[in-house]
């Protein structure tokens, strides 16, 4: 498998504080992958040191088999940025920013932008700042997608957008850019919008990255199962399986990784009145997973042992 994006230890301080902690990260080639984590997770952290805005202070970057260190300008336009809120001159017009980013590219297709733009229905001679937020991210898709590059790396492409317009923003996004194979690593805290376009996922808590596995294989390694029992929850604290558990007088939440039937079987045991397996979406897991004082569990490169999640 090629590896398209590969992190080896990747570590960043801000001071004295530790934001992201010795990530080891691979994305192969042809894939969408959804970079996810609460605020302050250290997503934004990792993405720019992707890009070469920041420094790591340990570990190394290869994009495409290469050191991002030792990239040159010009193969450097094989990668795409948008960051979060579409940054672009308000005073320029859409004519404009296209022109000033062309400036910057040895590789330029003006017809696909101006197609893109007309496909959009963004006038040229309108002003970017007189731009809906919708808009803006339309343009900036447009200007991204111009050099032809390789890897697309967005920082929340649809914040702020309305669901319509964000739809409509994705479905071109993957039009556009997964057609002819490129990767694309973006992040969001639209759980929907990464459920159905992303492949793989990485889960970041307190910077460190605790998921990366198949999307589908994420919701269906957390499972919620339902106890009708009479009995405290404290006796399964031991278990490291046990990602989150709450309880009422008669009935029993708990979130289980990696869920099979060596735990079925253990519940068992304990003899509930019945036992009720709940199937996850994305959203429901991923708060499940992170607001959990035992997201120490991991869930990485799709490897679990029989008793829990590696």
């Amino acid at each position: 498998m090629e590896w398209i994006i590969e992190t080896e230890g990747l570590t960043r301080f801000y001071g004295h504080q530790k934001v992201v902690d010795t990530v080891n990260l691979r994305i192969p080639r042809g894939c969408v992958y959804g970079l996810l984590g609460r605020n302050g997770a250290g997503k934004t952290t990792l993405i720019k040191m992707l890009m070469g805005v920041i420094f790591p202070d340990r570990g190394r970057i290869r994009i495409r088999g290469k050191d991002f260190s030792e990239l040159s300008p010009d193969w450097r336009q094989n990668v795409a940025y948008m960051p979060e809120g579409h940054p672009l001159f308000g005073w320029m017009t859409v004519q404009g920013a296209v022109d000033f980013s062309r400036s910057f590219y040895p590789a330029w297709n003006n017809d696909l932008v101006l197609r893109l733009l007309d496909h959009f229905k963004l006038p040229l001679k309108k002003r970017i700042r007189s731009l809906s937020r919708g808009q803006r991210a339309q343009a900036a898709l447009a200007l991204a997608v111009a050099p032809d590059p390789d890897v697309f790396i967005l920082d929340d492409p649809t914040l702020g957008l309305d669901t319509v317009v964000r739809r409509e923003f994705l479905e071109s996004l993957i039009q556009i850019i997964q057609r002819s194979g490129r990767t694309i690593l973006f992040s969001s805290h639209i759980l929907g919008d990464v459920e159905r376009i992303a492949d793989r996922i990485g889960i970041l808590v307190d910077g460190v990255l605790r998921v990366d596995c198949s999307t589908e294989q994420f919701k269906e390694s957390l499972r919620k199962v339902v106890l009708e029992v009479f009995w405290n929850t404290s006796m399964l604290a031991r278990h490291s399986w046990l990602v989150g558990a709450k309880s009422g007088s008669s009935r029993c939440e708990l979130v289980i990784a990696g869920y099979n039937e060596t735990h079925r079987a253990q519940l068992e045991v304990l003899a509930p009145c019945r036992i009720v397996e709940i199937e996850m979406n994305l959203e429901d897991a991923f708060i499940e997973y992170t607001r959990s004082s035992n997201n120490s569990v991991h869930l990485l490169f799709e490897e679990h042992s029989p008793g829990g999640a590696k």
